[in-house]
């Protein structure tokens, strides 16, 4: 097969799977165990099944097809999730499932031709509800995998209405009591950039060598339901109008460190009662702070919290404010970042070395095998809405570049790296 077929192919299938749960906008809307969600899910394994490639599906609901390139080998696992935000880009997580797809399948034409020795097995993976927005907290499949979260706990997370996220798996078919591969030589991942720094700069690949470190505040704001029309304004202990204050407050924190260091901001909020003539007595808020220093993030989450407490005595009302999902700075293996620049240089693919600022699923697996992570180039950085958009040239140069990673790691590139996921303090 040519470069040519293999390109369209790739981009006839991304295309395909793109129409799964779209919306108006050329976006698409397909929230963690979800019927969208098991739409793409099914045409995953349809892929898979085609080729002869074994399906597992495991305990948190992570898909995993293998091809089996030498019996009883380790396996590199690449991939990334299917999973969207409400209302999202048809990119995020989508493409690196596609192009491992695609790149995986390649690599294993190679082998049978004789083209490539392989010392690994090869296994594609879509991860379990990385996005975080039916189900929180995020990464929650390749958390589970790598023992950072514990399934049991997981499986019992609710969202909005109620749903477990066991119950949730089940009603869609995808609560499995597979493994999944244990024996890991890596993992490779690629994914748009969801910033500008590429496109900005002209560069093709993105290496990523790091993650910024990461905490989250889990807010409750408590007041008193009341009449909006017939409650003096002097009586009113209005939730909301409290909710309404710490939002500014969290975006505002960024302000008083230098520009750059650090973002923030209101994710989530859910009001209660909200109906039109009633003074809200609850709101629920998740505030998110990221910064490359931990002690940035310390800082501005000590600041917010004193604020927050004046908020809770001027307002009258009741507010805590606690920590979660706190997630420190990781950082990719030396070797794999080196791999990238030499498979790139390869390809005549221009590549520099980048942050992530965004969190993903290579960041956890990281934790348990050398791992790699690559960006290709966002449009305008916008991610996360239905604008997101990377061009067609763009992902194939991607897939060319897993290609070419995956030929390497399965051929052993990888083996017996160290990856304990931070940084000795020499290269902080």
């Amino acid at each position: 097969m040519t470069q040519t077929d293999l390109t369209h192919r790739f981009l006839a299938d991304f295309h395909e799977v793109a129409r799964i749960g779209a919306t108006e906008h050329q976006g698409v809307e397909r929230q963690a165990a979800t019927d969208e969600d098991r739409q793409t899910r099914d045409w995953f394994v349809a892929f898979a099944r085609e080729r002869g490639w074994r399906v597992d599906i495991d305990g948190i609901g992570n898909v995993f097809a293998t091809v089996e390139l030498v019996p009883d080998a380790p396996a590199v696992l690449t991939g990334s999730h299917l999973d969207s935000q409400p209302r999202a880009g048809r990119f995020d997580g989508a493409y690196g499932v596609l192009a491992s797809l695609h790149a995986a399948a390649e690599v294993e034409r190679r082998v049978r031709a004789g083209e490539l020795t392989a010392r690994n097995n090869l296994v594609v993976v879509d991860w379990f509800n990385e996005e975080g927005s039916r189900f929180a907290p995020s990464i929650m499949g390749s958390s589970v995998h790598a023992g950072l979260m514990d399934r049991e706990e997981i499986l019992a997370v609710r969202d909005l209405a109620g749903t477990s996220v066991r119950d949730a798996l089940t009603a869609i078919g995808y609560l499995g009591d597979a493994a999944g591969p244990r024996e890991l030589a890596a993992y490779a991942e690629i994914h748009i950039e969801q910033g500008r720094i590429l496109e900005r700069e002209g560069i093709e690949i993105g290496a990523v060598d790091s993650s910024w470190y990461t905490q989250k505040l889990d807010i409750e704001v408590l007041g008193e339901q009341s009449h909006t029309g017939a409650t003096a304004m002097e009586d009113r202990r209005d939730a909301l109008v409290g909710a309404s204050r710490v939002t500014l407050l969290v975006r505002d924190i960024c302000t008083e460190f230098p520009p750059g260091t650090l973002v923030s901001s209101v994710g989530q909020m859910t009001v209660e009662p909200n109906s039109p003539i009633v003074v809200n007595s609850r709101v629920h808020l998740v505030a998110d702070l990221r910064a490359n220093d931990p002690a940035i993030v310390r800082e501005a989450r000590d600041r917010l919290m004193a604020r927050i407490a004046r908020v809770a005595e001027e307002e009258r009302l009741d507010i805590a404010a606690n920590d979660f999902d706190i997630r420190p700075n990781r950082y990719f293996p030396q070797e794999g970042i080196a791999l990238q620049e030499r498979v790139a240089g390869d390809l005549g693919l221009s590549i520099r070395r980048m942050q992530t600022m965004a969190g993903h699923d290579s960041v956890a697996m990281n934790t348990i095998t050398p791992s790699v992570m690559m960006f290709v180039p966002s449009v305008d950085g916008v991610s996360h809405c239905e604008r997101e958009f990377t061009t067609d040239d763009d992902m194939v140069r991607g897939v060319s570049m897993l290609t070419g990673v995956l030929a390497e790691l399965v051929a052993g590139a990888l083996d017996g790296v160290a990856y304990p996921g931070t940084a000795p303090e020499d290269a902080r």
